[in-house]
């Protein structure tokens, strides 16, 4: 079983910028699609961002378009997101996942965006 773990989260003010990273162990983390994920407190877990096997392909939410870039290095089996011009409303617990037949999560990181 493939494990994922999610780290570089933290406080940031508004308009500012992270990256989260997502190691996953094992060999077959280059033949999975991966999506971010978030959840904020008292909401549903949303989609953020996705990206193909080989990164070919991605696609985002409507309300991070134009901020959040999704990458990855399968080299190094990790999934990027670079977060830019963050607002308050991008606070939530992030979460990477595999898309393998039942689903892969990592334990997710928490970003706050606060002044």
């Amino acid at each position: 079983q493939m494990l994922l773990e999610e780290s570089g989260g933290g406080l940031v003010q508004p308009g500012g910028s992270l990256r989260l990273s997502c190691v996953a162990s094992g060999d077959i983390f280059r033949t999975y699609a991966m999506g971010w994920y978030r959840q904020a407190p008292g909401k549903q877990r949303e989609l953020v961002a996705r990206i193909t096997s080989g990164g070919e392909y991605t696609n985002y939410a409507d309300s991070v378009k134009g901020r959040f870039t999704v990458s990855r290095d399968n080299a190094k089996n990790t999934v990027y997101l670079q977060m830019t011009i963050l607002k308050p409303e991008d606070t939530a617990v992030y979460y990477c996942n595999a898309e393998s037949r039942y689903g892969i999560w990592g334990q997710g990181t928490k970003v706050t965006v606060s002044s």
